[in-house]
């Protein structure tokens, strides 16, 4: 793989969005250095900004801080010498899988003969070799990945950028997939000096990776970047694999700080707003349960995603919300029901929303919506007029998802209504007055 040497160096790099007036930090003061041989996991929660940095990296995209060095020299436009291998297929259905994998060679001047040559050689090389002639639409959703690989690494390039590319596959088939890439990539059989991987789980990266840097959000920012030390091939039942594992899921969650509940100030307020985590209340009461029957209402994190076969995004989002209730507590890579969660899991459907209901009149974000609300007419105001407020403090995208979910957890708490039609948001009776 060459001598290690540093040829990809992001120096500072942030990335602001402007939407109208207002200005939406993407990423910030992100700095990277990538090594010729190394296979580096970009890990972080969505939303941070990972597959905004392979862009930038690739030269899709320009930073609105910070350098790119590339070989030292500043990164300008598209980046000549990395390949990008995306979520989707991103295949050409009306191209045979050759054609799919010339195209690129096509786009990069190569004569006829040269690219047939190439693509009939990576195929062979990826296990496609007898699929040249098939179409999209014959191919597993597998092999049609493979096929992304395939023309990605046609053109030869120094950089393969992953994202997140084994997401949109059955388990069966990403692990395939997964295994077959490093095979490649350890027996020095692609024609590439470094990978550089966008995930958002954190044993993937972990079975993959021989270098980890993780990111946290709000906005996108380095928080560790450490050297996974694991020799390939991995066994994920190994003690030193699930000790890893084990460690990143702890820095991810952290641990619970007093009056956890009480942190963030309300929307449009000064200081740090809390946001809501992206989940269902079916969700999170099923992860609530699962721990009131576990040894002493706890367990540990790796186990627990293992146990209940949920990728490491969707699960820290869980705990992040069983934190933020009060159901549970979080300390190095452990999380434990308080007294609240095992009542909860433990009571009936009437009791768990009363329940609910109380904590979710702590949060701020909900008193900021109910104070709205009460200064309207008949405590009722438009969807539409919430979400304009929230854009002030999100990103459009992320304002709406909050929305969603606060007045979807307000609905659970019958402390919120919601007339879809009328797309109109009020308060219950009972909530109409302050407490």
């Amino acid at each position: 793989m060459g001598k290690p040497d540093s040829f990809l160096e992001l120096k500072n790099v942030s990335q602001v969005y402007t939407v109208g007036e207002r200005q939406f930090t993407a990423i910030e003061d992100f700095s990277l250095t990538l090594k010729e041989g190394e296979f580096c996991a970009l890990l972080g929660p969505s939303g941070c900004g990972k597959s905004t940095l392979l862009r930038i990296i690739t030269g899709l995209q320009a930073p609105t801080g910070g350098k790119v060095l590339y070989r030292s020299r500043p990164l300008t436009g598209v980046n000549p010498h990395a390949a990008m291998v995306f979520q989707t297929f991103a295949l050409f259905p009306w191209l045979t899988v050759q054609e799919n994998v010339e195209l690129a060679l096509e786009a990069r001047g190569l004569p006829a003969r040269v690219r047939n040559d190439r693509a009939l050689e990576i195929l062979d090389r990826v296990g496609l070799d007898g699929f040249e002639t098939a179409y999209p639409r014959e191919l597993s959703g597998g092999m049609r990945q493979k096929v992304g690989f395939a023309r990605a690494i046609a053109v030869e390039p120094e950089l393969l950028c992953l994202d997140e590319p084994f997401s949109s596959l059955d388990i069966l088939s990403a692990e395939t997939l997964r295994r077959e890439l490093l095979e490649l990539w350890t027996g020095g059989r692609l024609p590439t000096r470094a990978i550089l991987m966008v995930t958002h789980s954190i044993e993937e990266a972990v079975f993959m990776a021989d270098r980890i840097v993780v990111m946290d959000k709000d906005p996108g920012r380095l928080m560790t970047d450490f050297k996974v030390g694991l020799a390939h091939p991995r066994d994920r039942k190994d003690r030193g694999f699930e000790a890893v594992v084990d460690n990143v899921y702890s820095l991810l969650a952290g641990q619970t700080e007093p009056d956890h509940v009480e942190l963030g100030a309300e929307p449009a307020a000064p200081g740090p707003t809390r946001r809501l985590p992206n989940v269902h209340i079916s969700d999170l009461s099923g992860l609530l349960e699962h721990l009131e029957s576990a040894r002493d209402h706890q367990d540990d994190i790796y186990a627990l995603a293992e146990d209940l076969k949920m990728n490491s995004d969707h699960l820290l989002n869980l705990i992040q919300a069983a934190e933020l209730l009060g159901f549970a507590t979080v300390w190095k890579g452990d999380i434990r029901l308080t007294p609240l969660g095992e009542t909860f899991a433990a009571t009936g459907i009437i009791g768990r929303k009363e329940i609910f209901a109380v904590r979710l009149k702590r949060l701020s974000f909900f008193k900021w919506l109910a104070s709205i609300l009460r200064a309207s007419e008949k405590s009722r105001q438009r969807w539409d007029v919430i979400e304009a407020a929230l854009g002030l403090e999100f990103h459009p995208a992320e304002a709406r998802q909050q929305l969603e979910r606060i007045v979807e957890w307000g609905r659970y708490a019958e402390l919120l209504s919601y007339d879809d039609k009328s797309r109109v948001i009020y308060l219950e009776p009972a909530t109409e007055s302050p407490p």
